[in-house]
């Protein structure tokens, strides 16, 4: 029998994420209302769309290996030079060249437990071990639990989502950078800020270039290309070079590129996916209002409405999907006592609000 490796052979068979896909042909739907994957509700610009519908002929060309005009304008963007991005296969495609460059065999990468489990993924698969201090019974990220198991554990990456995944919760600009300083200088912060674009500008760490800071950014949200899969990391020259070693140099769809240089020009409508997801959260927030559930107040575009224990959030997430609407709900506490719900149009809304109401009428436990 031909056997892969014992590290991987010893890795229990995991799904991080349930698509919505596979729970259709589960429950015999052949609709959902998609709000658990935290997509865009309010599509793509159309710009984007028009450019990469006028390439499709073109579909037999590879990408451009190097991203050149998409990196030129990230640069331009962020105000630094091409050769401190790196353009890949959205957040997740990068994440996993930082664990497989930077944590060795048996070495330690450092996350909040429940955040998001693709870091565990990659850790986990490539030989590492994940240390995890708890969030605050808040459901925000403990970074004093960061700062003291880092300087114990003395992992090669710590990870931080900011926005952060699945609570929503965001540090603000002078509490994360207090908690860059007092990291062990030897540990790379790996600073995932997938839902930057909902927090304005001056309220994000300022552009620097250091060897111990990579910084990733997607146009999965707030620029509506979740399915082109594309996404770029900000770093350091030197970083970028030993990304470059191991990437998979034609991974990055060619149109997911002519669709992401077009978005990146069209900030009107980037402005408009924001304000309408800001008007998505005030309507979660009433509705858990109107039913007496806790909420976590988010910078993203989803909410987590509490429901007072791990099993009735649980109950209420398969009751909703019973009649048609897909959330997810967060693994780990205190948040396994919440659902969490995409912004989605006013339409997905109103249908998210009618059977929540329902479902909460019949489940008591």
């Amino acid at each position: 029998m031909i056997r892969p490796t014992p590290a991987i052979e010893a890795i229990p068979i995991t799904t991080p994420f349930i698509g919505p896909e596979e729970l259709m042909r589960e429950t015999g739907q052949r609709e959902l209302v998609r709000l658990g994957a935290n997509e865009s509700a309010f599509g793509p610009s159309p710009k984007a769309v028009q450019a990469m519908d006028a390439q499709l002929a073109r579909l037999s060309w590879y990408g451009d290996p190097e991203s050149l005009d998409l990196r030129d304008a990230l640069a331009a963007k962020h105000r630094c030079r091409p050769e401190q991005i790196v353009v890949g296969a959205g957040i997740d495609d990068l994440m996993g060249l930082a664990v497989r460059a930077f944590v060795p065999p048996g070495g330690a990468a450092l996350a909040t437990r429940g955040t998001y489990p693709t870091l565990a993924y990659h850790v986990i698969g490539y030989g590492g071990r994940l240390v995890s201090p708890l969030y605050r019974d808040d459901g925000g990220i403990d970074c004093d639990a960061l700062v003291e198991m880092a300087k114990r554990e003395a992992p090669s990456i710590v990870y931080l989502a900011n926005p952060d995944n699945p609570s929503g919760t965001f540090l603000a600009r002078g509490e994360l950078e207090r908690l860059y300083e007092t990291l062990p200088h030897d540990s790379l912060l790996l600073l995932d800020e997938a839902y930057a674009d909902f927090v304005d500008e001056e309220e994000l760490l300022p552009a620097r270039f250091e060897d111990r800071l990579i910084r990733l950014r997607t146009f999965s949200k707030a620029y509506g290309m979740a399915g082109a899969r594309i996404g770029y990391a900000m770093l350091t020259q030197g970083n970028a070079q030993t990304f470059q070693k191991i990437r998979l140099q034609y991974g990055v769809n060619r149109n997911a590129q002519i669709g992401a240089l077009a978005a990146l020009e069209d900030a009107d409508f980037r402005c408009h996916v924001v304000a309408e997801t800001a008007r998505a959260r005030e309507d979660y927030y009433r509705l858990s209002r109107s039913l007496d559930c806790r909420y976590v107040e988010s910078r993203t575009n989803f909410v987590c409405i509490g429901l007072q224990t791990a099993a009735r959030a649980t109950r209420v997430m398969e009751e909703l999907l019973t009649r048609g609407v897909w959330v997810r709900k967060p693994g780990a506490p205190p948040l396994d006592s919440y659902i969490r719900v995409s912004a989605g149009t006013e339409p997905m809304r109103q249908a998210f609000a009618a059977a929540l109401a329902l479902v909460l009428a019949e489940v008591t436990v």
